[in-house]
């Protein structure tokens, strides 16, 4: 009785607020464009690379070095210095270090040798040097491979549904995700790597999987009412999404402090999911119940 006192609030409230809750997403998109049109004015760029689509060199140093006095003691001979450490998985014990810079390998050498005061070799540290035109070449490849993957998605929507307005409703969605993502990436002052690139191209399978749901359950289902479509779409919907928010963020928790790699694309995830759910049941929900009302009252 309780549970049907609900749903019949709840629809009521979503009749009557259903546009009005557009203006919510529509908001945070164009700040997000506000803000990323800002950053580029800023750096030049959308997002603060990393060494793997910037060029430099990386060096893991095989002892359990403060990071923080590292880092402070080299910031400015070496640049872009980035430092982590990393921890035993089972005993969470300090093992080495990753040092980041876009300075190049014998500059680094040195700067390091001095601040340690013994030379580096093969048995307690490792180097590895990026040339900036291939990680730039790769960084536009990356680009292009969102951006076909992005495309090719949306040619999939329109075959499936056949029909301009629920097809753009779910590409709008996927796109908002997106690009509200990338916003939050930049807030936290996140560095993209390679692996981060590639957490976006997933993002954009996790962001269209409950948009298609709801399209498909609200236009090809006609034995219950409209919202009943919704509501049922959106139980269904919420459990993918949060049994894989909740196993991402719990990997997320395990891997963070042994690796970075698994970490960024764990944590791109973490933030698109949370913004998949708001752009899927507030967007898209909005969107297609406006459509489904005006074409075929119910």
């Amino acid at each position: 009785m309780e549970k049907e006192k609900f749903k019949a609030n709840l629809s009521k409230f979503h009749d009557k607020y259903y546009k009005a809750l557009l203006l919510i997403p529509a908001i945070l998109l164009l700040l997000s464009f506000v803000y990323l049109g800002v950053f580029y004015k800023q750096n030049g760029d959308f997002i603060h690379r990393d060494i793997s689509l910037t060029g430099g060199t990386s060096v893991t140093i095989n002892e359990p070095l403060d990071s923080a006095n590292l880092t402070l003691a080299l910031s400015d001979k070496l640049e872009g210095l980035s430092v982590r450490n990393i921890y035993d998985i089972f005993t969470n014990e300090k093992k080495a270090l990753i040092v980041e810079t876009k300075s190049d390998s014998d500059t680094t050498r040195v700067v390091l040798e001095n601040y340690l005061g013994h030379e580096l070799n093969e048995d307690n540290s490792s180097f590895e040097f990026t040339g900036s035109a291939l990680s730039q070449s790769f960084f536009r490849q990356l680009l292009i491979a969102i951006i076909l993957a992005f495309v090719f998605m949306a040619i999939v929507v329109f075959i499936i549904f056949r029909t301009l307005v629920p097809s753009a409703a779910v590409i709008i969605s996927a796109f908002a995700d997106i690009f509200m993502t990338l916003t939050v990436f930049n807030i936290f002052g996140m560095q993209m790597s390679t692996a981060g690139i590639v957490a976006f191209l997933m993002l954009i399978g996790y962001s269209v999987d409950t948009d298609i749901l709801l399209t498909n359950r609200v236009l090809r289902r006609h034995e219950h009412s409209l919202n009943s479509r919704i509501y049922s779409a959106f139980k269904t919907g919420m459990t993918m999404t949060l049994t894989s928010l909740v196993a991402i963020a719990a990997a997320l928790l395990l891997v963070r402090s042994f690796s970075p790699v698994l970490a960024s694309i764990l944590t791109i995830l973490v933030i698109g999911l949370v913004f998949d759910i708001f752009n899927t049941w507030i967007t898209n929900a909005s969107i297609i119940k406006w459509y489904a009302l005006k074409k075929h009252g119910q």
